[in-house]
């Protein structure tokens, strides 16, 4: 496949199919990091289809959806923090993260964020890497009666404007 994904704003009307996408995303592609009831408790976090719909929206929310079928999605929460990115099981590693994530951190850039940051769990940290992302902390997530490990990664967006640093007097 290519690339080059159509991308399109989050609608409300997308909010089950995208909530069916996180959860076979997350049964289907993380099996190796973590297991089945630290699964399951991710996946509820998505069981209330409002606040699901609500997080959604509240954020830029991003669609990757190609003759009807949807591929993908990613958010954008503040400018500057990737809140979202998922990916349909059928299409892992056919570049829809990749247009996704591209997608966010230009609009990042272009408002003024100086770098991205995201919690990336344990299957997406080499994802996050190969993009030039760097890891700042280890996360554990306490999720019902289940705790998940994540890392919190920052990347540094090209463009942006170097910080001033503070001169000595002389």
């Amino acid at each position: 496949m290519t690339d080059d994904y159509p991308l399109r704003p989050f609608l409300p009307a997308d909010a089950m199919v995208l909530r069916d996408l996180f959860a076979q995303s997350i049964d289907e592609l993380t099996g190796d990091d973590y297991d089945e009831d630290q699964r399951l408790a991710w996946v509820a976090t998505a069981e209330d289809a409002a606040a699901f719909r609500d997080r959604l929206a509240a954020a830029l929310t991003l669609v990757v959806q190609l003759d009807g079928e949807y591929l993908g999605f990613g958010s954008l929460k503040d400018n500057k923090t990737i809140d979202m990115l998922y990916v349909h099981p059928d299409f892992a590693g056919e570049g829809v993260g990749t247009a996704l994530a591209d997608a966010l951190e230009k609009i990042a850039a272009a408002r003024g964020a100086e770098g991205v940051t995201v919690d990336a769990s344990d299957t997406a940290v080499p994802f996050f890497e190969r993009r030039g992302y760097v890891a700042a902390q280890r996360n554990s997530i306490p999720l019902d009666d289940q705790w998940l490990s994540n890392t919190t990664m920052v990347k540094r967006l090209a463009g942006s404007p170097a910080k001033a640093e503070p001169q000595e007097a002389s």
